[in-house]
């Protein structure tokens, strides 16, 4: 009988050191979800920062090639000329 109360005992030993384990894994992958979220916020941030900084090169070299820099003079005459046929365009929808 006393074999039996033994094991029963190890086993609810066993049962707690288990459940202790389980509430210690649950805190961790809280925390861990916590840390993906910020992860992505961050991330999200960071994408909005880059798009913002391709827009603002963007508007620089249009500046530059404005301004009379030769390196862009060539994206500036293009621009122009898009921008030409769509005004163009335009006129010829309103003339109709």
């Amino acid at each position: 009988m006393s074999e039996i109360v033994e094991i029963i005992d190890t086993l609810e030993s066993k049962i707690q050191k288990l459940f202790l384990k389980i509430n210690e894994l649950e805190r961790k992958n809280q925390a861990l979800e916590q840390e993906l979220k910020v992860s992505a916020t961050e991330f999200q941030n960071q994408n909005t920062a880059v798009e913002t900084l391709k827009k603002d090169y963007e508007t620089l070299k249009m500046t530059n090639s404005l301004l009379g820099s030769e390196d862009y003079k060539r994206d500036t005459k293009l621009k122009i000329n898009s921008l030409i046929r769509e005004i163009d365009y335009c006129i010829a929808q309103l003339a109709d």
